[in-house]
């Protein structure tokens, strides 16, 4: 797993510039604006910076190139005597020389010609002067080495690596691209693997990229006035961030020891997909009821809810902190093992514990200390101690910690009591995560304590979904916003900055479409709106089927709409339906109705369309502080708190009462049978809590 991905368009000419030009280097890291770079020494310069960035950072970074990383068969061994491409990376390093004005690419190219017999393989002279042994053109040009890679043959479109000049001078690029590989490959030499000639067990991965593989999408989103090789390393950044580890692991399951290959060759139309990486739509009946039901027991409305939707928001890598909030949409793996060493849990004095007396311990103590980010060089010798502070790492020779308080320092010599166990107030390395295992679950929303998490072994992005957009829309001539003048029979509206809140409380963006009258010509322009700007709709009221019940009579002239009378109190009606494509939510116009219902049939919906699994609030059995005579055939939902372990309801199950939403702390959940409550009896306690409020 990488946490980031970094494609570089490479280019072998002179210097273009200040002004970004399309002849030039474009480094391009996947949610970032390109950069540009308007020549080698700037880009090298910026590579090298951002490596050493991501290893103190403890990150795993993948560096795509798009220039071959060696030749066809037999070039290499012919001119350094080896078959292995480093040879070559550090035979390039030696005898290039490059300016941001000129170099000696073509001069090399020459040479090389003359070393194996002739007019060939290299051909393109880009000079105004003639090169020995370099061929302007391909006339007259003999190739003793295969023409193409196996690789190339495979990729329709590539540029052949012996070309140095022209359109499509890879040869150019390879000549002048490796060198810096090279010399970047030595500075950091045991923390950067080349693919597929090394095994990916290093933090920093240089691999081969071409951006042809997505060809029509980069065509695609290429306007007028951009810069195509800026457009496309971007886009091909994004596309490899946005893949699966599991996907990007099969594309890097190469065998090419010597010629090596272009990652996700064979697998274009996956890269293209991973470009704008988009869920399917929902289907227009996911809301549909079986035959003949028409009244829905709730238990059977939420399956149905759970088996029928699906994450609608796209994965992208976000940092750290950006993440708070955000749905996981991979697993994450420790990037570094915390702690990363052995280390001292209290401040004190650490010695090997087989080397203690029988009984009490006067121990020499040795020069220095170990602290915190500020380790003891040495090997503490067997018999003696060294002083500790706590979080330091544990010197060599060091398994076990005595505390200040139980120690007695004089001299030189620390004395303590000989009762002490081995490893006593120390940390194992690794004790709280090793690296590369699991240490937060796809689908996990991300809290406080997934970032701490999350930061303590390195990571410094998260694979997440885009934050889930809810739309919430009032409907209704009676309600007017609050604060304003309202006519006798008027109200003000408490379902928008209820529903708005609680979106935001359930960690989702809430987009707020304010109030729309009775009105269906102007309530379709406003669910329009909001289909555009959200992918889910909340609206309160007009659920019904009455004569001004507009959001289910638009839904039902869309053709995606279904009535679900479900069995619950407070409650009953719930309009289900899709809006151009994005799934809205009808919820009765009555606030304590509205807020029950979101909190059971909204709020685990929203969580699937956000990228989490469904997920059931958590409820607990508590004694009853009341008493009540339960009548059969539907679920019903008390406010409610918990008072000295015993669960109180609100004085009024009256649907008007705001107040009670205020007053209680959670949900009393009464099943749909019927039941006879007396004060001591088990009830289910729901706190708003489990549903994340």
């Amino acid at each position: 797993m990488f946490n980031h991905f970094t494609v570089v368009d490479w280019n072998a000419g002179n210097d273009t510039g200040p002004r970004p030009k399309k002849d030039a280097i474009w480094i391009g890291e996947a949610g970032q604006a390109p950069r540009y770079h308007r020549n080698r020494i700037s880009a090298e310069d910026a590579l090298t910076a951002r490596i050493e960035s991501a290893l103190v950072r403890g990150e795993r970074m993948m560096i795509g190139f798009d220039f071959p990383f060696s030749y066809p068969r037999r070039f290499i061994e012919t001119i350094t005597g080896h078959p292995d491409p480093f040879s070559f990376w550090a035979y390039l390093e030696q005898h290039i020389e490059d300016g941001p004005k000129s170099n000696n690419r073509f001069d090399l190219a020459g040479r090389l010609n003359q070393v194996t017999g002739g007019r060939g393989p290299f051909w393109g002279n880009g000079l105004k002067r003639d090169i020995p042994g370099l061929p302007r053109t391909q006339t007259g040009y003999h190739n003793p080495f295969p023409d193409r890679r196996t690789c190339e043959v495979a990729a329709k479109g590539t540029f052949t690596v012996w070309q140095m000049s022209g359109a499509g001078s890879v040869g150019s690029q390879v000549f002048m691209g490796l060198p810096v590989l090279e010399r970047i490959r030595q500075r950091f030499a045991r923390q950067i693997a080349v693919w597929p000639f090394e095994p990916l067990d290093k933090p920093i991965a240089l691999v081969e990229i071409w951006p042809g593989l997505i060809n029509p999408a980069v065509r695609a989103a290429t306007g007028p006035d951009d810069i195509r090789d800026a457009v496309q390393v971007k886009m091909l950044a994004g596309a490899l961030a946005n893949l699966a580890p599991a996907r990007l692991h099969a594309m890097l399951d190469v065998e090419a020891p010597l010629e090596g290959s272009i990652l996700g060759l064979g697998y274009e139309q996956e890269l293209e997909a991973a470009v704008s990486l988009k869920p399917p739509p929902l289907r227009n009946d996911c809301f549909a009821l079986p035959p003949g039901v028409n009244w829905t027991p709730v238990d059977d409305a939420l399956d149905m809810l759970k088996n029928r939707l699906s994450c609608v928001v796209e994965p992208e890598n976000a940092p750290l902190g950006d993440a708070m909030g955000r749905v996981l949409s991979e697993d994450v793996t420790a990037c570094r093992s915390n702690p990363p060493t052995p280390n001292t849990a209290v401040d004190g004095y650490g010695f090997a514990a087989a080397s203690l007396p029988e009984g009490d311990a006067i121990l020499p103590l040795v020069d220095g200390r170990s602290a915190a980010g500020a380790p003891y060089a040495g090997t503490v010798p067997s018999g003696s101690a060294v002083r500790v502070l706590t979080g330091a790492a544990l010197p060599d020779g060091v398994d076990t910690v005595v505390l200040d308080e139980d120690s007695t320092v004089l001299d030189g010599h620390v004395a303590f009591r000989g009762s002490i166990k081995p490893g006593a107030n120390t940390r194992k390395a690794g004790e709280d995560a090793k690296a590369g295992e699991t240490v937060l679950p796809k689908g996990q929303q991300i809290t406080p304590a997934g970032l701490a998490l999350a930061a303590s072994v390195g990571c410094a992005t998260l694979p997440v979904f885009r934050p889930l957009r809810v739309a919430v829309l009032s409907t209704g001539d009676e309600v007017v916003e609050p604060g304003s003048p309202a006519e006798p029979g008027q109200i003000f509206d408490a379902n928008r900055p209820m529903l708005l809140g609680m979106i935001r409380r359930f960690g989702f963006e809430a987009v707020d479409m304010g109030r729309v009258p009775d009105d269906r010509p102007a309530l379709r322009q406003r669910l329009d709106e909001a289909a555009q700007q959200a992918d889910m709709i909340l609206t309160s009221g007009g659920a019904s089927a009455g004569d001004e019940d507009h959001v289910s009579a638009l839904l039902q002239e869309a053709g995606a709409m279904q009535e679900w009378r479900i069995a619950l109190k407070p409650g009953r009606p719930l309009a289900l339906g899709l809006w151009n494509g994005a799934p809205v939510f009808g919820l009765p116009g009555n606030p304590v109705a509205a807020f029950v219902c979101t909190l059971i049939f909204a709020r685990p919906a929203m969580g699937v369309l956000a990228g989490q699994d469904w997920r059931a609030p958590q409820g607990f059995d508590v004694p009853a502080a009341f008493s009540k005579n339960k009548k059969p055939g539907r679920r019903e939902y008390l406010r409610a708190r918990v008072r000295d372990g015993r669960a109180e309801v609100f004085k009024s199950e009256g649907s008007g009462r705001i107040s009670g939403l205020n007053w209680g702390e959670g949900l009393v959940e009464l099943g749909d049978e019927a039941r006879n409550i007396a004060t001591g009896d088990l009830v289910r306690f729901i706190p708003y809590g489990s549903f994340g409020l």
